[in-house]
């Protein structure tokens, strides 16, 4: 290898760690993306915590995304040191856990959790326990989380159907349903004044996907409509703020699975299985940001690749290594490691 290779290798490798450190340094830091509007990168990886944003409205605040409780505890003494004006909503943008479980703190606080109506339907779908039923996903995985032994399971009771608006003359927030994507109730904060749309799940900025409580396709289209909007910063449910390229970089990951997984339709649900690392390496050359390469993805992309065969076939794959060890692996990751 000549000098001139080793040194243009070096400098890239020493940008990219420059970069890693630069985007590891954002997490639990808030930034200002607009005077009073401010978005707050959460720590996923290490406590489970989805992004927060809020706005600062003349006589209150709204919160975008619950999170969990000590998602909410680690953001709530940031905005009090920024604003003596109380904290009247949090926005759960869907019905997980990492976006929805600290409703409690939140009304503590004096605040009224507000939600699409599909996040009550979701909830009563998985949070059984809540209506009535038999224990669901709070009382399983998620309840070993130590931040949640102290609180209780609250839905959010102020809710909409396609549009509800906050304004106060300075700033206005939309909350926009587009239709189904990471679930059925997504749910995005689009501020017209300031172009910036917070998204929660309905996409994120790396390999954090789950698609086992949505629809591939319908994701798409979703993804379609709230680019119309014309977003010029874009703050995602996980991983760094962007631009408007954040939404389509997620559209497209999807577009380019569902082609791939298109081309083996017509296989048996064990050869299409087999064929999960030549999809996955297609997707790699382009698509990189939404495919985990270590050895401990966080999500399994091979559930990715079952969850739309199955869409497509109605077959599921033989090896139970598909949606169901995902959804293990999510709840996991956004519910019990680093608390215990």
């Amino acid at each position: 290898m000549t000098r001139v290779a080793v040194y243009v290798l070096t400098t890239c490798v020493l940008i990219g760690l420059l970069h890693q450190r630069d985007v590891a340094s954002q997490i639990n830091t808030v930034k200002e993306l607009a005077p009073g509007v401010y978005f707050h990168e959460g720590d996923l990886r290490g406590k489970g915590h989805c992004n927060n944003g809020w706005v600062i409205f003349d006589d209150y605040v709204l919160v975008l995304d619950a999170n969990f409780p000590s998602g909410a505890q680690e953001i709530i003494p940031k905005i009090k040191a920024q604003t003596t004006k109380p904290i009247r909503f949090a926005f759960d943008t869907h019905h997980h856990g990492d976006h929805a479980y600290a409703n409690q703190l939140w009304i503590d606080n004096g605040a009224v959790p507000v939600a699409h109506e599909n996040v009550v339907s979701e909830m009563k779908k998985y949070e059984t326990g809540l209506f009535g039923g038999q224990p669901g996903r709070w009382e399983g995985e998620a309840k070993q989380r130590e931040d949640l032994r102290g609180t209780r399971l609250k839905a959010p009771s102020l809710l909409y159907r396609d549009l509800m608006i906050f304004d106060d003359g300075k700033h206005r927030v939309e909350l926009r349903y587009f239709g189904v994507g990471h679930t059925h109730g997504d749910g995005f904060a689009w501020l017209p004044n300031e172009r910036i749309l917070f998204t929660g799940d309905a996409a994120v900025n790396g390999p954090f996907n789950f698609m086992g409580d949505g629809d591939s396709a319908a994701w798409i289209e979703t993804l379609g409509k709230a680019q119309k909007l014309g977003a010029t910063v874009v703050a995602p449910g996980h991983g760094p703020a962007g631009d408007a390229g954040v939404l389509e970089a997620q559209r497209q990951y999807f577009v380019a699975l569902r082609a791939e997984v298109e081309k083996r339709k017509g296989l048996a649900p064990d050869r299409a299985q087999a064929d999960v690392p030549a999809i996955r390496d297609a997707l790699l050359k382009r698509h990189a940001t939404y495919i985990d390469t270590s050895a401990k993805a966080i999500i399994g992309f091979e559930s990715q690749v079952a969850q739309v065969y199955k869409e497509l076939t109605g077959n599921e794959f033989p090896k139970k290594a598909g949606m169901e060890d995902a959804r293990r692996t999510h709840e996991r990751h956004h519910g019990i490691p680093a608390m215990q």
